[in-house]
């Protein structure tokens, strides 16, 4: 079954997220994940969420998706997105 990992995303430091924004992409690759969003404009349609930034990444199974978040590959870029945003991060399967 299909999962997502879903991010909410705050930059704090623009020019350091860049380095990240061009480590990421090969690191999902190696998983078989691909973005669905990343950034966008977004439009609240109801409640009172307001996050700065989304992104959503397709795997194959939540499994999968944990393989890449706990990933050696992913492991410096993930202390990079650590160090110049503030994210709550999800795994969700899907219908």
């Amino acid at each position: 079954m299909a999962a997502y990992v879903i991010a909410e995303v705050t930059i704090t430091d623009p020019q350091g997220f860049e380095d990240y924004r061009r480590m990421v992409p090969a690191t999902v690759a190696q998983y078989g994940g691909k973005f669905v969003v990343r950034g966008g404009q977004m439009e609240k349609l109801e409640g009172s969420w307001e996050p700065k930034g989304l992104v959503v990444i397709e795997f194959e199974s939540a499994e999968r998706a944990k393989q890449w978040w706990g990933s050696e590959e992913y492991r410096e870029a993930k202390a990079l997105r650590q160090r110049t945003a503030q994210t709550n991060l999800i795994v969700i399967e899907g219908a």
